[in-house]
């Protein structure tokens, strides 16, 4: 089974290289730009970027006139990899995860731009029987929103190594499946549904705890990681980076921009956020939301992805062990502190 496992991985990283190879070729300076994202409240600054044109303004005081960007939404950072891979997009906006994964696959063709946000993911049970993470048995099944790769089934393996034992990292991973939060979240809401849990993100987590009978947190990603973590950055490849410069510029300049109306403007941001994303949840409420611990980390400087990267490494996930966080940062993003 281990070897059947190893040669379809090897085969996807094949087919990987291919079509990113076929895809880089391509690149060149563009004016239509396609960027990708997840839902949740995580994304809220590329919400704002796309509401007030900022990538198009930025693009244009640089000397960039005549961009437009188109902005894709995936249920999970897998099919966002995928479509940047195969040329379908130009920018995702996704997790630590996957920004090292296409880094080490591609050799350094894949790097991130900056981070945008690192608020907490939590662990939700509606299992009254489950109150940490010793207590999952073989049936219980963990939704996370790709099996394996995404931020949260790696905090996931670096929790289970802490409380099992080094080589127990992957004691969990037969028991996450892979859903979108809106569909893990309908399935918590389900009494009848056979997933019980939820590695969370806002507003799922607040509205899971809120509204499902039994829901309680069983760890958060801040206990395990020992501080934030960036949850979504923007990145792209080398080539697209090459061809653009000063359209990456632009994200940057545009990312700080939303971050900044964020602080200063929470209820503006959040109206923006509910136009962009029809979420029903009130402002009321979404501005509670974030005033809850951790909810303001809106940071243009990576936080926490060494040592994720260092996990990756250590259980063979990543084959090139990264000196430095800048190794899979484009040089944008050099003059950050970020860890």
């Amino acid at each position: 089974m281990i070897k059947h496992l190893r040669s379809k991985l090897v085969a996807a990283t094949v087919i990987a290289a291919i079509a990113f190879s076929m895809s880089t070729a391509r690149a060149q300076q563009k004016s239509e730009i396609a960027l990708s994202r997840q839902p949740g409240i995580f994304y809220m600054p590329s919400h704002i970027m796309e509401k007030l044109k900022l990538i198009e303004k930025h693009a244009a005081s640089l000397g960039v006139t005549g961009v437009t960007t188109k902005w894709i939404t995936f249920s999970g950072g897998g099919a966002q990899t995928d479509a940047l891979l195969a040329g379908g997009v130009d920018i995702l906006n996704t997790g630590t995860g996957n920004l090292l994964l296409l880094w080490d696959r591609t050799r350094g063709g894949v790097k991130g731009i900056v981070a945008t946000s690192a608020q907490p993911m939590t662990l939700i049970s509606r299992d009254a029987n489950i109150k940490s993470i010793r207590d999952f048995g073989p049936g219980d099944k963990i939704a996370v929103p790709t099996v394996k790769v995404s931020t949260q089934a790696i905090v996931l393996q670096i929790a289970a190594a802490e409380a099992f034992g080094a080589d127990q990292w992957s004691k969990l991973d037969a028991n996450t499946v892979q859903l979108g939060h809106p569909d893990a979240y309908a399935a918590l809401s389900n009494p009848k549904h056979e997933v019980h849990n939820h590695f969370s993100i806002p507003p799922f987590t607040f509205l899971e705890l809120k509204s499902v009978p039994d829901a309680h947190v069983v760890l958060s990603s801040p206990d395990v990681m020992g501080g934030p973590l960036s949850q979504a950055q923007f990145f792209t490849t080398t080539k697209f980076a090459d061809a653009n410069p000063k359209v990456i510029q632009a994200v940057r300049d545009a990312t700080k921009e939303a971050q900044d109306l964020i602080r200063s403007d929470t209820k503006q941001a959040v109206e923006i956020d509910k136009e962009i994303t029809g979420d029903r949840t009130s402002v009321e409420e979404l501005l509670d939301l974030l005033k809850e611990p951790g909810m303001m980390e809106w940071n243009l400087e990576p936080q926490g992805t060494m040592k994720f990267a260092a996990h990756l490494y250590k259980t063979g996930t990543l084959k090139n062990q990264p000196k430095a966080w800048t190794d899979y940062y484009l040089p944008v993003a050099h003059d950050l502190k970020g860890n």
